[in-house]
């Protein structure tokens, strides 16, 4: 019976000590609340408050049948917009899209890899990612190499002056990521990653099928069902 109450007692105080350090973080940035009892309270009713709307969230066209599929789907394009429209200002228009400098850093990551590797590694298509590739190249920030193992297999890799241009401009990279995510605290940054993250996975288990488009929906929906 101790043994049993101890163990509530601990899980209580680590549960209310997870809470604070919460209260914390989210109060560092853009002080809200007060840095004590009211002010952890307030955080508490508030979040409630959040969290239960959360469930039963509004859209536009829901009282007209809209499905929550459909939002999302919209939000989600829209979302690929507004980072498109913020990339355009980095580096006074050095990069000619978002995915210059995109593949640049995965490059840079994940090192030498073959042209199609790195496509799919950012789930372009072929053809414009192709056209990507070979701007990276004519702008001098990337370059190919031959394969060590297989002299027949070309690798593409970021060189010098492309590691030049991206910490030129990381700066700005960094600020354009920040702005994409705007009002979202910690809480609700990590639940996103966490929710795309899962969905990022599911699509790309077919994305790397290469189903052709002509039957890629219908599998992919057949498979939902």
């Amino acid at each position: 019976m101790y043994t049993n109450l101890f163990d509530m007692n601990f899980d209580l105080i680590k549960a209310v000590v997870e809470l604070v350090q919460q209260f914390i973080q989210q109060n560092e940035d853009k002080v809200q609340y007060s840095k004590d009892l009211q002010g952890f309270t307030e955080w508490i009713n508030a979040t409630s408050k959040s969290y239960s709307e959360q469930e039963h969230p509004d859209w536009v066209g829901k009282e007209l049948g809209r499905s929550s599929d459909s939002i999302i789907n919209t939000l989600l394009i829209r979302m690929g917009r507004y980072a498109k429209t913020y990339s355009r200002s980095i580096g006074n228009s050095v990069f000619s899209s978002q995915d210059d400098f995109i593949y640049l850093i995965s490059m840079k990551t994940m090192g030498a890899m073959t042209k199609m590797e790195l496509i799919r590694y950012n789930a372009s298509e072929k053809s414009s990612g192709i056209l990507i590739i070979n701007r990276l190249i004519r702008n001098g920030w990337a370059e190919q190499t031959t394969s060590h193992k297989d002299r027949r297999v070309q690798h593409i890799q970021i060189n010098e002056k492309g590691l030049s241009v991206l910490d030129e401009h990381m700066d700005e990279i960094r600020k354009a990521s920040k702005v994409v995510v705007g009002n979202l605290n910690h809480s609700e940054q990590m639940l996103l990653i966490a929710i795309l993250s899962k969905l990022d996975e599911f699509h790309d288990s077919f994305y790397r099928m290469n189903i052709e488009a002509t039957d890629l929906l219908d599998i992919v929906y057949n498979r939902l069902n």
